[in-house]
């Protein structure tokens, strides 16, 4: 995530594009909205571009619900491996393997498929934006228990303040924008 003209593109690009949201989803929440961003050809493609730099020898995309699905399939595409959509609860049919979380306005549940062998691949996951860290850090420890490497993570948007780099520890985390 440290290609010059990439980065540099990318980051301004979601600078560019993002849309701030007050109180939203709850009050005193304040949501980056990167659809803007996947919205526009070329900052997409920047985007997805940069989150894949530096995770060239990946297996498996695992991308979070819902924007996670856009990037991870993206990025996927660019490394060349397939892509897991990891779901909200109650998303998928039975069996499924799930791991429940805290987010920084209530709890939430991450599922996926037990149809899906992830044992021994080495997983990337993705998501739009890290904020306190529960959802990512949620999405690693689901797969490392059902034996997959996570070989790291990368995020579009990371909001500093919120400190949830602190929660993702024991692999690479990237993001293309801090604030």
């Amino acid at each position: 995530m440290n290609d010059a003209g990439g980065a540099v593109g990318a980051a301004a690009a979601v600078a560019r594009l993002t849309r701030w949201v007050d109180d939203f989803p709850v009050p005193g929440v304040r949501f980056g909205d990167l659809t803007p961003v996947f919205a526009d050809g070329p900052a997409l493609r920047s985007v997805v571009s940069e989150l894949a730099q530096g995770f060239e020898d990946v297996d498996l995309v695992a991308g979070i619900d819902a924007r996670g699905f856009l990037l991870g399939a993206g990025v996927a595409l660019e490394l060349g491996c397939g892509v897991l959509a990891v779901r909200k609860a109650g998303k998928l049919p039975p069996p499924v393997h799930s791991r429940s979380y805290d987010l920084e306005y209530g709890t939430a549940e991450l599922q996926i498929p037990t149809a899906i062998d992830v044992t021994g691949k080495r997983v990337l996951v993705v998501d739009d934006v890290l904020a306190t860290g529960g959802t990512v850090d949620a999405t690693a420890r689901l797969l490392a228990e059902q034996g997959a490497v996570i070989a790291g993570a990368a995020v579009v948007l990371e909001i500093a303040v919120l400190g949830g780099r602190d929660k993702c520890s024991g692999y690479p985390l990237g993001c293309l924008v801090r604030v």
